[in-house]
């Protein structure tokens, strides 16, 4: 544990959840360890999209139900994953080792990102683990990306999103794109997901990159 340093994972209450799950099991795939971060607004989101509860007794078990189905819904679209190298810390636990810039981290990963935590870290209002870390991942000029869900975007949190690029913060809205030949709503959720771990440094593979070839990400027609 002593050499252990993970990405910090953080969940809001963004409609999104699928991102999240995505952006989890690349990281994993990879061999990253991860601390996950579960905001309490967000085991709402989780539940209306999934019908998954995440229950802090339980997480280990809700959270392999989460990971295992895919974007459109269905259960068991994703076998195997292994979660033996994840830590998992109460959203309401101020005194958790990601609360501290002592505690060793390769940065953090906020995906969904609602508009209220925008507000929070943009602001430093540390009002949960998920807003106190990233706060910290700022201070101590780590890598944090935020991966913003929400649209359409008013002033006062697009003035909040340049306050985190100004502090060093990456402001990646979830916006998916369809040159890379999305036939399934798996692979917009994972486009987004991608660019998400490409501005982390994380190596995935979970889209195709543009490669100057146009037509090249067009859907083959099965006929």
């Amino acid at each position: 544990m002593s050499s252990r340093s993970p990405w910090i994972v953080g969940v809001s209450g963004a409609s999104g959840t699928p991102y999240a799950a995505s952006v989890l099991r690349a990281l994993l795939a990879a061999g990253e360890s991860v601390d996950l971060v579960v905001s309490r607004a967000s085991r709402l989101t989780l539940l209306d999209e999934t019908g998954i509860p995440f229950r802090d007794a339980h997480w280990r078990e809700d959270l392999a139900q989460w990971l295992a189905r895919g974007a459109d819904g269905k259960p068991g679209t994703f076998d195997g994953i292994d979660l033996e190298d994840v830590r998992y810390w109460p959203a309401g636990d101020l005194a958790a080792g990601p609360s501290s810039g002592s505690y060793p981290a390769k940065g953090m990963i906020v995906v969904p990102a609602s508009t209220a935590c925008v507000a929070g870290v943009a602001l430093g209002l540390s009002k949960d683990l998920l807003q106190r870390a990233a706060s910290v991942t700022l201070k101590e000029r780590r890598p944090l990306v935020v991966t913003v869900r929400e649209t359409p975007l008013n002033g006062q949190t697009l003035k909040h999103l340049v306050t985190l690029d100004e502090a060093g913060a990456v402001v990646l809205p979830a916006a998916p794109a369809f040159y890379a030949g999305a036939t399934h709503i798996q692979d917009l959720v994972d486009f987004v997901a991608g660019r998400t771990l490409d501005a982390a440094g994380v190596p995935h593979t979970l889209y195709r990159r543009w490669e100057g070839e146009i037509g090249g990400g067009s859907p083959k027609d099965p006929h």
